[in-house]
């Protein structure tokens, strides 16, 4: 017997067949030959979204509670813009080192439009983070927090841009 698989592009489906075997098919005595459905179809899958800034975030969220020391940018200690240069180069970009620099990278995004993995920039542009959805940020704040979550109202916003 022969199998045919066929995938559809247009909807993203397999289609599983049976088509003709052997012109003499061969049985097993009093069980005879068993049936194969015509059509099997698997269900879509839906798109994966990895994109460049949902990497850079997952990369930063593997270093929470990573100490913060300054000019640190990785892989075991961070400043802050050491931790969003970092956590972008793993995700394939390479960002400005200061935080002034990085703000001036990318795609401006307004604070209503943030997606996870956005810069953002406190303080005038001095301080940076990745946005972690939920009205939270990920960023290495001081040296007795390290890299930690914290709450995007909890520092003056400046602004932000997507990579």
């Amino acid at each position: 017997m022969t199998i045919l698989v066929v995938a559809t592009a247009a909807t993203g489906s397999l289609l599983l067949s049976a088509a003709p075997a052997p012109a003499r098919p061969i049985g097993l005595p009093d069980i005879g030959i068993p049936e194969i459905p015509g059509e099997v179809t698997i269900p879509d899958i839906p798109d994966i979204d990895n994109s460049v800034a949902e990497r850079a975030f997952s990369a930063a969220r593997s270093k929470l509670g990573a100490p913060y020391g300054s000019g640190g940018a990785g892989p075991d200690v961070f400043d802050c813009s050491g931790l969003v240069q970092w956590a972008y180069r793993r995700a394939g970009r390479d960002l400005p080192r200061t935080s002034g620099e990085q703000l001036a990278t990318g795609t401006p995004v307004s604070q209503s439009e943030l997606r996870v993995g956005d810069l953002v920039s406190f303080y005038g542009g001095g301080h940076s983070g990745l946005y972690a959805g939920n009205g939270t940020v990920i960023h290495a704040g001081t040296e007795s927090t390290g890299v930690e979550l914290a709450p995007l109202s909890s520092m003056p916003f400046a602004g932000a841009r997507r990579m």
